[in-house]
Protein backbone atom coordinates (compact mmCIF):
# COMPACT_ATOMS: atom_id res chain seq x y z
CA UNK A 1 0.00 0.00 0.00
CA UNK A 2 1.40 3.10 -1.10
CA UNK A 3 1.71 5.80 1.64
CA UNK A 4 -2.13 7.73 1.53
CA UNK A 5 -2.32 8.87 5.14
CA UNK A 6 -1.00 12.15 5.20
CA UNK A 7 -3.24 13.13 2.55
CA UNK A 8 -6.22 11.70 4.06
CA UNK A 9 -8.64 12.88 7.14
CA UNK A 10 -7.53 12.15 10.61
CA UNK A 11 -9.43 9.67 12.26
CA UNK A 12 -9.01 8.55 15.80
CA UNK A 13 -6.69 5.12 16.03
CA UNK A 14 -9.11 3.10 16.01
CA UNK A 15 -10.99 3.92 13.02
CA UNK A 16 -7.23 4.68 11.45
CA UNK A 17 -6.62 1.21 11.99
CA UNK A 18 -9.55 -0.04 10.29
CA UNK A 19 -9.01 2.66 7.13
CA UNK A 20 -5.55 1.19 6.79
CA UNK A 21 -7.10 -2.26 6.42
CA UNK A 22 -9.79 -1.45 4.08
CA UNK A 23 -7.31 0.78 2.02
CA UNK A 24 -4.60 -2.37 1.96
CA UNK A 25 -6.75 -5.22 1.32
CA UNK A 26 -10.28 -3.87 0.29
CA UNK A 27 -10.28 -1.11 -2.29
CA UNK A 28 -9.77 -1.90 -5.89
CA UNK A 29 -9.03 0.79 -8.53
CA UNK A 30 -10.08 0.68 -12.54
CA UNK A 31 -12.68 0.80 -14.13
CA UNK A 32 -15.82 -0.45 -12.44
CA UNK A 33 -19.48 -0.66 -12.68
CA UNK A 34 -21.43 -0.17 -9.84
CA UNK A 35 -24.76 -2.14 -8.43
CA UNK A 36 -26.29 1.12 -9.24
CA UNK A 37 -25.33 1.12 -12.97
CA UNK A 38 -22.53 3.98 -12.30
CA UNK A 39 -18.78 3.66 -13.53
CA UNK A 40 -16.55 4.45 -11.41
CA UNK A 41 -12.27 4.57 -10.80
CA UNK A 42 -12.58 2.61 -7.60
CA UNK A 43 -14.63 -0.59 -5.68
CA UNK A 44 -14.66 -1.74 -2.20
CA UNK A 45 -14.70 -5.33 -1.71
CA UNK A 46 -15.31 -4.76 1.69
CA UNK A 47 -15.79 -8.48 2.90
CA UNK A 48 -11.55 -8.74 2.15
CA UNK A 49 -11.65 -7.04 5.21
CA UNK A 50 -14.57 -8.14 7.32
CA UNK A 51 -13.50 -12.05 6.19
CA UNK A 52 -9.92 -11.80 7.95
CA UNK A 53 -9.65 -12.22 11.34
CA UNK A 54 -7.69 -9.03 11.73
CA UNK A 55 -10.07 -6.91 10.03
CA UNK A 56 -13.21 -8.44 12.14
CA UNK A 57 -10.91 -7.33 15.41
CA UNK A 58 -10.79 -3.70 13.91
CA UNK A 59 -14.49 -3.45 12.57
CA UNK A 60 -15.43 -4.97 16.21
CA UNK A 61 -13.00 -1.82 17.63
CA UNK A 62 -14.91 0.67 16.16
CA UNK A 63 -18.17 -0.92 16.19
CA UNK A 64 -17.84 -1.64 20.13
CA UNK A 65 -16.93 2.18 20.50
CA UNK A 66 -20.41 3.57 18.92
CA UNK A 67 -23.11 1.13 19.17
CA UNK A 68 -25.48 2.31 21.71
CA UNK A 69 -25.68 -0.56 25.13
CA UNK A 70 -29.20 -0.86 24.82
CA UNK A 71 -28.84 -2.95 21.71
CA UNK A 72 -29.15 -6.39 21.95
CA UNK A 73 -28.82 -7.77 18.22
CA UNK A 74 -27.07 -7.18 15.05
CA UNK A 75 -27.17 -8.03 11.47
CA UNK A 76 -28.47 -7.18 8.17
CA UNK A 77 -29.52 -7.75 4.45
CA UNK A 78 -27.71 -11.12 3.54
CA UNK A 79 -24.61 -11.03 2.42
CA UNK A 80 -23.27 -7.68 3.06
CA UNK A 81 -24.46 -7.64 6.36
CA UNK A 82 -23.43 -11.69 7.51
CA UNK A 83 -19.82 -11.21 8.16
CA UNK A 84 -20.00 -8.17 9.28
CA UNK A 85 -22.76 -8.76 12.06
CA UNK A 86 -21.31 -12.40 12.83
CA UNK A 87 -18.13 -11.29 13.10
CA UNK A 88 -18.69 -8.26 15.89
CA UNK A 89 -20.96 -9.87 17.85
CA UNK A 90 -18.34 -13.15 18.25
CA UNK A 91 -15.83 -10.55 19.46
CA UNK A 92 -18.38 -8.76 21.51
CA UNK A 93 -18.64 -11.84 23.76
CA UNK A 94 -14.87 -11.70 23.75
CA UNK A 95 -15.59 -8.54 25.66
CA UNK A 96 -18.23 -9.48 27.59
CA UNK A 97 -21.05 -7.78 25.69
CA UNK A 98 -23.82 -10.51 24.55
CA UNK A 99 -24.85 -9.40 21.10
CA UNK A 100 -26.96 -12.01 19.19
CA UNK A 101 -26.33 -11.98 15.33
CA UNK A 102 -28.94 -12.50 12.79
CA UNK A 103 -29.34 -12.43 8.49
CA UNK A 104 -32.24 -10.83 6.85
CA UNK A 105 -32.95 -13.09 3.51
CA UNK A 106 -33.42 -11.90 0.45
CA UNK A 107 -36.73 -13.49 0.13
CA UNK A 108 -38.82 -14.94 2.86
CA UNK A 109 -38.63 -18.99 3.01
CA UNK A 110 -41.53 -20.88 2.92
CA UNK A 111 -40.06 -24.25 4.98
CA UNK A 112 -38.42 -24.81 8.35
CA UNK A 113 -38.57 -21.56 10.17
CA UNK A 114 -40.03 -19.45 7.72
CA UNK A 115 -40.05 -16.00 6.90
CA UNK A 116 -37.19 -13.72 5.90
CA UNK A 117 -34.98 -13.64 9.96
CA UNK A 118 -32.52 -16.02 9.84
CA UNK A 119 -30.74 -16.24 13.12
CA UNK A 120 -31.23 -15.25 17.21
CA UNK A 121 -33.15 -12.06 16.58
CA UNK A 122 -36.03 -11.75 18.80
CA UNK A 123 -40.03 -10.14 18.86
CA UNK A 124 -39.00 -6.79 21.03
CA UNK A 125 -34.96 -6.74 20.16
CA UNK A 126 -33.21 -3.43 19.66
CA UNK A 127 -31.23 -3.85 16.94
CA UNK A 128 -28.19 -2.55 15.10
CA UNK A 129 -28.51 -2.97 11.31
CA UNK A 130 -25.46 -3.13 9.65
CA UNK A 131 -23.96 -3.61 6.18
CA UNK A 132 -20.72 -3.82 4.83
CA UNK A 133 -20.29 -1.20 2.26
CA UNK A 134 -23.29 1.09 1.34
CA UNK A 135 -23.96 3.53 -1.91
CA UNK A 136 -27.59 4.12 -1.76
CA UNK A 137 -28.62 2.96 1.18
CA UNK A 138 -31.57 0.59 -0.37
CA UNK A 139 -30.27 -3.07 1.57
CA UNK A 140 -30.27 -1.34 4.92
CA UNK A 141 -33.92 0.11 4.91
CA UNK A 142 -34.91 -3.13 3.26
CA UNK A 143 -33.44 -4.87 6.52
CA UNK A 144 -34.94 -2.09 8.26
CA UNK A 145 -38.36 -3.08 7.53
CA UNK A 146 -37.85 -6.61 7.41
CA UNK A 147 -37.09 -6.28 11.37
CA UNK A 148 -39.70 -3.79 11.89
CA UNK A 149 -41.75 -6.69 10.01
CA UNK A 150 -40.90 -9.58 12.62
CA UNK A 151 -41.98 -7.27 15.41
CA UNK A 152 -38.20 -5.78 16.68
CA UNK A 153 -36.66 -2.15 16.82
CA UNK A 154 -33.87 -0.79 14.59
CA UNK A 155 -32.23 1.73 16.53
CA UNK A 156 -29.02 2.17 15.03
CA UNK A 157 -27.05 1.57 11.79
CA UNK A 158 -23.64 1.25 11.07
CA UNK A 159 -21.67 0.14 7.67
CA UNK A 160 -17.99 -0.51 7.17
CA UNK A 161 -17.77 1.96 4.47
CA UNK A 162 -20.47 4.34 3.48
CA UNK A 163 -19.47 5.04 -0.05
CA UNK A 164 -22.45 7.54 -1.36
CA UNK A 165 -23.22 10.00 1.40
CA UNK A 166 -27.29 9.15 1.49
CA UNK A 167 -27.54 7.20 4.01
CA UNK A 168 -27.80 9.22 7.36
CA UNK A 169 -30.49 11.47 5.80
CA UNK A 170 -32.49 7.95 4.93
CA UNK A 171 -31.91 7.06 8.68
CA UNK A 172 -33.13 10.08 10.36
CA UNK A 173 -36.14 10.02 8.51
CA UNK A 174 -36.68 6.65 9.60
CA UNK A 175 -35.77 7.93 12.91
CA UNK A 176 -32.79 5.87 13.15
CA UNK A 177 -29.64 6.84 14.25
CA UNK A 178 -26.86 6.32 11.86
CA UNK A 179 -23.05 6.55 12.18
CA UNK A 180 -20.76 4.50 9.52
CA UNK A 181 -17.62 3.27 10.70
CA UNK A 182 -15.90 4.55 7.59
CA UNK A 183 -16.45 6.72 4.72
CA UNK A 184 -15.66 7.65 1.13
CA UNK A 185 -14.23 10.63 2.33
CA UNK A 186 -12.29 8.88 5.22
CA UNK A 187 -10.80 6.87 2.07
CA UNK A 188 -9.82 9.55 -0.10
CA UNK A 189 -12.46 9.76 -2.63
CA UNK A 190 -15.42 12.27 -2.66
CA UNK A 191 -19.30 10.67 -2.52
CA UNK A 192 -20.61 9.13 -5.24
CA UNK A 193 -17.27 9.44 -8.15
Amino acid sequence: MTDLSQSLPDLDPVRRALRDHVLQHSLKTGSFTLKSGAKSSWFLDTKQTACRSDGVLLMADVALSIIPSDVVAIGGLTMGADPVAYGIAAVAATRGRDLRSFSVRKEAKDHGVTGRIAGALMPGDKVVITEDTVTRGTSLMEAVDAVIAFGALPIFITVVVDRGGTCAAMAAERGIAYEPMLTALDLGYGYGT
